[in-house]
Formats: C-alpha cells, structure tokens, sequence
C-alpha cells in the first residue's frame, strides 16, 4: 500500500498594509502555533500580486511585503519547517492562472462576491455596472485558485466571508480534471470560529479601512496612546462595570490566560477604573509583543536577509510547482512535439485501461457524476447532490470500492448490469 501523503494546509497573505493586532490574534498566531503541528505540510505564502488588485502604489507594496515578512518570521514561523515564499517568484502560479481560465465559465466569476459587490455599488449610484471594474478584480478567484491548486493543499483556513473562493477553486478544478484527468486535489476550506475577531479602538472590527487599529509592532509609547484612546463609557472608578460590549476586556481577553481574564472579570464587577484597565492591557500586550519586537526589527533592518530567506522559500515551493507544471502541460497538449506520437500512444492505452468518474453541475443546481468506460459508454448515473463536496465524496468510495450505502444514490445504464458495475469499480480499485 502505497504511503498516506501528508494533510497540506496553505494560507496567503495580501501584502497592501502594515499588521495589527487584529492580524495577529486572528491570523497570525493561529496560523504559527498550527504550523508546528506533527503530519502536516503548511504553505504560507506573500500575495504580492493579489496586491495589485488592491493597490497601484508600488513603494507601498514593497514595504508591506517586507513588513509582513518580517512579522510572520518575527512571531515564530520557521522556514525550515514551512513554505514561506512570495506569490510573484513562483512563475508556474500565473502560467496554471490562464490554464484555469481557459476551463472556467465567465457564469461562475460573474457570481463572486467582490465583483458582484463592485456592480452593485455602481448600479445603486447609476453608473455603468462595471465602471472602474478590472480586469484583475474579476479573476481574482481564478488566481486564488491557482494559489491552492498548484501545491494540491487540502485545507485552507478562511474566514466565512471566502468560503465562496474555495468552492469555485473546487469548480475550476472539476473541470479541469473532467477534461485532462485526475490532477488537481479538491481543497476544502477550513473556517475556526473559535478564532478571536478583536474589536478597533472605537469598537468596531479592527480594520484599517476603520482607521482603528493597533500597529502589532509599533513603538510602546504609541501603543500605550493608542490603548488610552479606547473608547469606554462614563462608569466612573468604583463603579461596576459589563465586560459584554467592552472593546477593552475583548482585546485584553484575546491575550491573556483564562486566569488572567477572570481577573480583570472581577476587577470590572469591583469596580476598575478605565486608566487602570488600560494600563494593564497595555502591559499584557507589551508582555507578549515586546520579545517578537525585537526580533521583527532586527529583521527589517536587514532587508537583505528577508530576500534570502524568501528566495529559499521560493526554491522549496518550485520543486513542487516545476514539475506538477510540466504534467499540466503535458495534459492540455503543450508538448515536446519530438514526443508527439509516443505520447498519443500512450494516451490511448491509458484510456482504454480504466473506465472514468465524470462530475458536473446541471442547471437545477445540484451536483451530479456519471461513470464511463474507456470508449465513453454510460455505466451508471447519479443521483444529485446538494454540493460538489458531497459528490466528490460518493465518487471517492466507490473508487475504493465502497459501494456499501450508495446503491440508491446510483441508476444503472441501460443494458448494464450490477456484475458489470462491479468490474468498473473493481478495475478502478486496483488501478
């Protein structure tokens, strides 16, 4: 038996602002302390050209690269255990970008949110549904898609708000293996709930669309002004006070132990004043951040030393992103043309091996697959699936031979008998 490959996780990181400790409690601490996890393969990696989309100022996307950079390394990522590398040194993502374009309906982008959101705002104040609409906003999904599928990650943490993103990566790689063959692994999206989603100074999500956020690694001095301008209410010292609703107790809460918050939980009901909760959230913040500081400064001192490690990072990524590329294009027919007729050969008996799940979606919106042998003939039909996961999974079991619970999901051709349905699977297990 062949060895079990191991779980790969993949996490970008668009490179157009300075984190925060929005960014840090949310993502970034998370997404360390995950990589340190026994059995698993973790990509993380530099959006720069997703940036792009978002930002023309070029001098702005490079310090953000390198601040972002630097405060991932900073916060405990260790590149000798990861894929860390920067999106625009892997030349294969923009090559597989066109492959994916080229099997992707125009439907299924017109239906992302962020595009549909930009038409929407322009029909509400009647303007041309895609005034200021580019090109590059439009096919984000499918350069999201190559992200993923080019290192065939299985997991994807995201927030709710991008689900939709990897699902349309799961389209576009249906279709891609519907028409070239088994490449792409289907990834799933990985939402934690659990994952703190820290309030700005004014209350709201820290965000710098906002203007309420904490810079993760500015001066103290700038983080205590910052902490003091949190906005409380008018509870005067030994006075009771909620911790619901308090900016300051959930950014406390979000870096302190369980003993620590329960602390500050009494210190409200007895009655805390607002400069004495903030000074200790100050110094419980300080207490975490300041080690990272030093090291994060240390490092964009020495931009030098980023570019390396980036460059090596980029390395490792190729020597999984060349050769899945050179496959690729072996597929869709970008070949040695020296090599035509024996690959034409070999193409041939590989199909006349091996009967073939085909999946799909129809327009009643559910998700269906249909078994064929080698010369296209329908062995059996599904039923639909309210999702393509769903589906993918039926299609999984009964290439491991499981048909056990799928005999009323499945509707024999005509002609075709169950001994036969069994052969199929039966080739397909063993192959």
């Amino acid at each position: 038996m062949a060895p079990t490959s191991p779980t790969r996780f993949l996490t970008g990181i668009t490179t157009t602002g300075t984190p925060h400790l929005g960014n840090y409690v949310g993502a970034i601490r998370p997404a360390v302390e995950a990589s340190r996890r026994a059995g698993i393969q973790n990509f993380y990696f530099l959006a720069d050209y997703h940036a792009l989309i978002k930002c023309d100022e070029p001098a702005r996307i490079q310090r953000s690269t390198l601040e972002i950079a630097a405060c991932w390394l900073a916060a405990g990522l260790d590149p000798e255990h990861v894929f860390f590398y920067r999106q625009s040194d892997i030349p294969e993502i923009t090559e597989l970008t066109w492959l994916l374009t080229c099997v992707t309906g125009k439907g299924l982008l017109n239906r992302a949110h962020a595009y549909k959101a930009s038409v929407d705002k322009n029909v509400a104040a009647g303007n041309d549904p895609d005034a200021d609409v580019t090109a590059g906003l439009f096919m984000y999904p499918v350069l999201m898609a190559a992200d993923i599928l080019m290192f065939k990650a299985h997991k994807i943490p995201v927030g709710r708000d991008q689900v939709q993103h990897i699902e349309m990566a799961r389209d576009m790689a249906q279709s891609f293996n519907h028409l070239y063959g088994e490449h792409f692994v289907l990834p799933e999206a990985a939402v934690d709930d659990s994952v703190a989603m820290l309030p700005g100074l004014d209350g709201r999500k820290m965000s710098k669309s906002y203007d309420n956020i904490i810079p993760l690694f500015a001066p103290p001095a700038q983080i205590r002004k910052q902490i003091a301008g949190i906005v409380t209410d008018s509870r005067a010292p030994g006075e009771p006070k909620p911790v619901e609703g308090s900016a300051l107790f959930q950014i406390y809460q979000a870096f302190a132990s369980p003993e620590e918050t329960q602390q500050l939980r009494q210190a409200y009901a007895d009655g805390i004043a607002w400069g004495e909760a903030k000074q200790l959230l100050f110094e419980r913040i300080d207490r975490e951040v300041a080690p990272m500081r030093e090291r994060h400064d240390a490092l964009i001192s020495n931009p030098q030393q980023l570019e390396k490690i980036l460059r090596g990072g980029a390395d490792k990524a190729r020597a999984i992103a060349t050769p899945f590329m050179a496959q690729l294009r072996e597929a869709v027919g970008l070949r040695n043309l020296g090599a035509q007729a024996a690959s034409a050969g070999k193409s041939k008996a590989a199909k006349a091996a091996l009967p073939s799940f085909k999946q799909y979606r129809e327009a009643d919106g559910r998700h269906y697959f249909k078994l064929v042998d080698a010369a296209g003939r329908l062995l059996a039909q599904s039923t639909g699936f309210a999702s393509p996961q769903e589906a993918g999974r039926a299609v999984a079991q009964l290439k491991q031979g499981g048909l056990a619970g799928l005999e009323e999901s499945l509707q024999l051709a005509e002609g075709v008998s169950r001994a036969d349905l069994g052969a199929a699977l039966a080739a397909l297990t063993e192959a």
